[in-house]
């Protein structure tokens, strides 16, 4: 079965606070996106690469990533307002072809093989994936600024990406999630948390995560992610 990673890059800058989505900011001597898309076009694993971009900059990506020579881009299309939107232009782009499928942040450029090997490998056992680390900090659970409960924290991870699913899982998840009245209202989440909300006999099998593969979201952590690039070895933690 055919895998395809999808790079969401919707976002438009807007928490970075730039003119310019971050994924078009320059590091490492390149713009950001195309970190995590030669991440995956190195990937042995990977058959083939899709980008999804804020409509009215998907032009200008395209322009990015055609002088990369990536052999496995198989195109670059808009996406739409939220992530949620976004990767649903991904799934109907994909057709009706069963595959695996990754979605990946671009904003997280330092994504390494062995993630993408292990995530690729547990889909052929799994019909769902989600990269995630231990949490070394103890969460606190808060109303009103009082807190209420602390969670045992070797029960908790930090998220991360790609998350990895059969395209039938996610596609017949985002279907259920699109007719219920109530989704808007629910607070943001990724598409593991729409797995786990509308196909919870599913499961979603844990693929250990890095330190390393942290996401870009505010300007200093640009600092962070050149440091790690240049400084820190590649690491894993072990499965939760």
């Amino acid at each position: 079965m055919r895998t395809v990673a999808v790079v969401l890059a919707g976002g438009t800058g807007e928490r970075f606070g730039t003119s310019i989505p971050k994924q078009l900011l320059p590091f490492a001597g390149r713009p950001l996106i195309e970190h995590s898309v030669a991440a995956f076009d190195e990937a042995p694993a990977v058959d083939s690469v899709l980008v999804v971009m804020a409509a009215r900059h998907a032009g200008q990506v395209r322009e990015v990533l055609a002088g990369g020579g990536y052999r496995k881009l198989a195109g670059v299309i808009p996406g739409g307002p939220s992530r949620v939107e976004s990767t649903r232009c991904a799934i109907g782009a994909l057709g009706g072809e069963e595959c695996d499928v990754l979605f990946h942040d671009a904003a997280r450029p330092l994504v390494d093989q062995r993630i993408i090997a292990d995530c690729v490998a547990a889909l052929a056992v799994h019909r769902a994936v989600g990269v995630a680390v231990p949490s070394s900090d103890t969460i606190a659970m808060v109303s009103d600024g009082v807190m209420t409960a602390i969670p045992r924290r070797d029960s908790l991870v930090r998220v991360q990406t790609p998350q990895g699913f059969r395209l039938s899982v996610i596609r017949r998840a985002h279907e259920l999630a699109a007719a219920d009245p109530g989704f808007g209202e629910l607070p943001a989440t990724d598409d593991c948390g729409i797995v786990l909300r509308y196909l919870p006999d599913v499961g979603v099998h844990v693929v250990p995560g890095s330190e390393r593969n942290l996401k870009i979201t505010f300007p200093r952590d640009l600092a962070v992610a050149e440091a790690i690039r240049r400084d820190a070895p590649t690491g894993s933690f072990p499965p939760c």
